[in-house]
């Protein structure tokens, strides 16, 4: 991982340092590129409201060799790990990987790795194009998310991303606050629980599920619920789009209460390592999102890069469990949090 991160760093000069700790300091204000809005304070609460959980460690009992499958979205996966759906290398990662080769090294290097990636939409056209393709190339095991456009567009790029042959579709409502994208005539805006509830009957119609990724608040996480959703994730879009929210670790547990086991509870923001997808866990997610890490890897070596980073990630969450006594997924809950 270490020569993945130089050779990336290299490659993303001008775009990503690749830092040692990436917190969003250094590339604050840098949207365009890999940094947060502004001051990048939506970023760096993100990594802050994790940092500041606290793990009990538990070594009196039998759970020496864990099991960290679990099954998200109808999805079987080697663990609770999914590829956050980025796109726009050659604008936000300085280009020297082409669009075709980073989809296919997140989407195939996931489905190697026995999890599943996103890919994600924008403009220009070829963002959807090569997200799209690799999902094809990878015999639909991959998870389309297209933005909150306006008009049209929205429902043509949804059957357009049906034809890949994937199982579930995502929607990142959290990108209706991308100015660039208006300013490029083609806007994105926020949806009303209605136009919500008639595109989710409709991909259920396709038998697909309907991931909304955006969620901050415990009353839209009910909304959620009331249209059809059948996951969401809570998000302030790695905070790129609106400053000064708080950090997702911080608001995930109220999110949870509100809505447990009424659907699937993805989160996403500043989960760097697998004692990170712990305590996501312990706070309430089923799943976690993961973006920059694995962007830096899969620019940094391909799908060859991405692979080793979810090894890396794998072995690191599967010596959390063991320190906190945590033999399968669902024994993840509260108690390993520490509150004194």
């Amino acid at each position: 991982m270490k020569e993945i991160k130089e050779k990336a760093r290299e490659l993303m000069k001008g775009f990503c340092r690749v830092c040692k700790v990436c917190d969003g300091k250094a590339c604050a204000g840098e949207v365009p590129g890999m940094g947060g809005l502004n001051t990048a304070a939506s970023f760096k609460n993100n990594i802050e409201a994790l940092a500041q959980i606290r793990l009990n460690m538990r070594l009196l009992h039998a759970a020496s060799e864990p099991d960290c499958r679990c099954t998200v979205l109808g999805y079987d996966l080697a663990m609770p790990v999914i590829a956050a759906p980025i796109g726009g290398v050659s604008f936000n990662m300085g280009g020297a990987v082409s669009e075709e080769e980073y989809a296919d090294a997140v989407v195939g290097g996931s489905k190697a790795a026995g999890v599943i990636g996103c890919v994600g939409d924008g403009v220009p056209p070829f963002i959807h194009e090569a997200g799209n393709a690799a999902v094809v190339k990878n015999d639909g095991h991959g998870i389309p998310f297209i933005k909150p456009w306006e008009g049209d567009e929205m429902l043509e790029k949804f059957e357009v991303a049906r034809k890949t042959g994937c199982s579930t579709f995502g929607m990142d409502v959290d990108a209706a606050g991308l100015i660039t994208l208006r300013q490029m005539g083609r806007p994105v805006s926020p949806k009303s629980p209605q136009e919500l509830k008639n595109l989710i009957d409709l991909v259920h119609d396709w038998d697909a599920k309907f991931i909304l990724k955006g969620i901050m608040t415990p009353d839209e996480a009910k909304l959620a619920v009331e249209v059809g959703a059948d996951a969401i994730v809570v998000s302030n879009h790695g905070g790129r789009v609106l400053d000064h929210t708080p950090g997702t670790a911080a608001v995930l547990p109220g999110v949870a209460q509100a809505v447990s086991g009424k659907l699937d509870i993805l989160v996403d923001g500043g989960i760097r390592d697998g004692a990170d997808v712990l305590k996501m866990l312990a706070l309430g997610a089923d799943a976690v999102m993961i973006g920059r890490p694995i962007s830096v890897a899969a620019v940094g070596g391909l799908q060859d890069g991405v692979e080793k980073y979810y090894a890396t990630l794998k072995g690191q969450l599967l010596q959390a469990m063991v320190l906190t006594g945590s033999q399968t997924i669902a024994d993840i809950t509260p108690r390993v949090i520490f509150n004194g």
